[in-house]
């Protein structure tokens, strides 16, 4: 998660602070103190940032407003992270460090959220909606028979239903998979994901019915003789998804699985996932990937700025990916593209060191778009929203990569690593920061706008989900410090 900057006033003049204390009584903490912080912060947050366990982004320092990727009602909650999977996460990670009762509470509230939000499909869409009125919208399974018309799409775009399920599996662990409710929402979710994947071992952007495996042929993917540079406002939503690292969190999510379960089908899902990022590599001049792809392994247009192109964004976590299934089956084949791919990705950077996230098929040539959405070749008057350039990481990738040959692979399943942290002179003085930073009602506010409600909101303070999960986290970790 981001580093925040907390609003902390000090006066430090000449070694000392604002009443004479010396810097090291400033910093100085115990255990007494942060404990009741942690629970102050908790009780509050749970109380007013929460919804039945549910969470958003951010929310105005009065309460008064709330947004996730736009504004949502005080009845509903937001899937994508920072949203309710990251704050149940933070919940389950503070209790292991901390051992303190209430956070596990939490944790098994927010994951019945989840269970209250889980849809017929398996997964989850991008909010959940606790107003009776509301979830009449929505295929939700613990409304029971879902009526034709209601929503019941899960979306795994932007790690939605993967961090969600992956919360619910450590949840299921910690609990010993003795809670039935999310026990069975986890295996439920996981028996639809293993039938969504498509024949060739990739996942769609978001689906509400399972593919049928005749209609998709397993075949290499392959560049187009010619693609059209108008946008043609196709639906999308079935094609084979690399786009926000769509099919890489899916293999995340699968390994974990046979992590936490012991299934193999899980294990074999996420090679089948892996053997589709070898599927997915173009052909030679051009021996990258694309976002997405359609039936016939051809890149293809998504949204009105995402062309059919080679991708220097999401290619390079395809490339981390590969490092990470050797890791964990110790087969060679998923190490074998990468020395072409990044001599062919190094040839493609900007005299910047940096990449464009579109290169045109057949020539290379970066591709961007203006802010009204016209294809061009320079960046001279890009929208703001896309990250249309990223950055390279190209020379960590090579790094891994060559490490990865120099050790052996770990094939095992892993098993939770909860280690206590060490006592340190940085830990104390960032619990103290996140200990002064908390108000007298027990929130951390902080200097910020809201991004969906207008330019014209005067919103200048705000409680951030992500600054929440961090600092109880940090609070956690001080008081398991040896």
């Amino acid at each position: 998660m981001l580093r925040v900057t907390f609003l902390v006033a000090a006066i430090a003049f000449a070694g000392t602070t604002a009443g004479g204390l010396s810097a090291d009584d400033a910093t100085r903490v115990d255990e007494e103190e942060a404990s009741r912080a942690l629970s102050r912060a908790v009780e509050y947050f749970r109380t007013h940032a929460g919804v039945q366990g549910g969470y958003v982004y951010r929310l105005s320092a009065d309460l008064a407003k709330r947004e996730g990727e736009g504004r949502v009602k005080p009845t509903t909650a937001w899937i994508q992270p920072p949203g309710t999977p990251a704050i149940g996460l933070s919940y389950l990670r503070a209790y292991q460090l901390s051992q303190r009762a209430f956070l596990l509470d939490a944790a098994v509230e927010t994951g019945m959220a989840l269970v209250r939000g889980q849809l017929h499909s398996g997964g989850w869409d991008n909010r959940i909606e606790f107003d009776p009125e509301d979830r009449l919208r929505y295929a939700y399974r613990v409304d029971g028979d879902s009526p034709e018309g209601r929503r019941n799409t899960t979306t795994f775009d932007d790690n939605k239903s993967q961090s969600a399920l992956l919360f619910l599996m450590e949840l299921d662990r910690e609990l010993e998979f003795r809670d039935e409710a999310i026990h069975e929402a986890a295996t439920y979710a996981l028996e639809s994901f293993l039938k969504a994947q498509y024949p060739n071992g990739a996942w769609p952007q978001r689906y509400s019915e399972f593919p049928d495996p005749d209609q998709f042929p397993v075949t290499k993917a392959s560049l187009p003789e010619s693609w059209s540079r108008t946008y043609p406002g196709r639906d999308y939503k079935s094609d084979y998804t690399l786009n926000d690292n769509t099919i890489r969190d899916m293999v995340t999510t699968m390994f974990h699985a046979w992590d936490v379960y012991g299934d193999e089908r899980y294990r074999a899902s996420a090679i089948r996932g892996g053997e589709f990022l070898l599927l997915a590599q173009l052909p030679e001049p051009q021996p990258g990937w694309a976002q997405q792809y359609n039936r016939e392994m051809h890149p293809s247009w998504a949204r009105k700025f995402e062309p059919p192109s080679i991708t220097g964004g999401e290619s390079q976590a395809v490339m981390l990916m590969l490092i990470e299934l050797y890791r964990r089956t110790g087969e060679e084949r998923f190490l074998e593209p990468l020395p072409r791919a990044l001599e062919y990705y190094r040839s493609l950077l900007r005299p910047d060191g940096r990449l464009a996230r579109f290169y045109e098929i057949g020539t290379d040539q970066p591709l961007y778009f203006t802010k009204d959405y016209r294809l061009t070749d320079s960046d001279a008057d890009m929208p703001t929203h896309y990250g249309f350039i990223v950055s390279s990481k190209l020379d960590r990738i090579a790094t891994l990569y060559e490490r990865a040959r120099e050790r052996p692979a770990q094939t095992e399943r892993r098993q939770p690593d909860i280690r206590r942290p060490r006592k340190s002179t940085a830990l104390t003085k960032r619990t103290r920061e996140v200990i002064d930073a908390l108000n007298s009602q027990g929130a951390w506010v902080e200097e910020g706008r809201l991004r969906y409600h207008g330019e014209d909101d005067d919103t200048r303070q705000i409680i951030s989900s992500e600054t929440f999960a961090e600092n109880i986290v940090t609070l956690a970790e001080f008081l398991a410090a040896r």
